[in-house]
């Protein structure tokens, strides 16, 4: 298999606790780059320690077990894949539940990846931080002011 989109899509495939080290080991480069999320938010990575970037299969495996641990998914669905040479685009949405708290939600997803030599070297990975990260929240509110001439209000 060569094609970048296949290459990416059986990675996707394969993401369950007990596939993806195995996925990773055919698919992903030894180098290969993780984005996760953002490249380097040290508030977020308190809730979600997997965030940013990172290098190595075990950041591809170490992201997918985590995420397993910490969320039921409900769903994961693909709804346009597609590639120009190295580049694949993914986009999607999935629904998770959180364990702690029994929270759902749902998220867009959109997943940038570059395959060479037929692996993943690259990927980062996007999704609505602010809905995964409420999902393990028990309570309390923020004091947000966006726009200049408007009013603060609490989330």
């Amino acid at each position: 298999m060569s094609n970048p989109v296949d290459i990416v899509q059986d990675f996707l495939q394969n993401t369950a606790p007990d596939k993806v080290e195995a996925a990773a080991e055919r698919l992903v480069a030894e180098d290969a780059e993780y984005v996760s999320l953002n490249f380097d938010n040290r508030e977020l990575q308190k809730i979600l320690p997997w965030t940013g970037t990172s290098k190595g299969r075990k950041a591809y495996t170490g992201t997918f077990i985590r995420v397993a641990k910490y969320w039921t998914v409900e769903d994961f669905s693909v709804t346009a894949i597609f590639g120009a040479g190295e580049d694949v685009a993914v986009f999607g949405s999935f629904t998770y539940r959180s364990n702690t708290r029994g929270k759902s939600f749902r998220s867009p997803f959109s997943i940038h990846a570059k395959v060479r030599a037929g692996k993943i070297a690259y990927l980062q990975f996007m999704e609505d931080t602010f809905a995964s990260s409420r999902s393990f929240s028990s309570g309390g509110t923020w004091t947000i002011k966006t726009d200049p001439q408007g009013p603060e209000f609490e989330v």
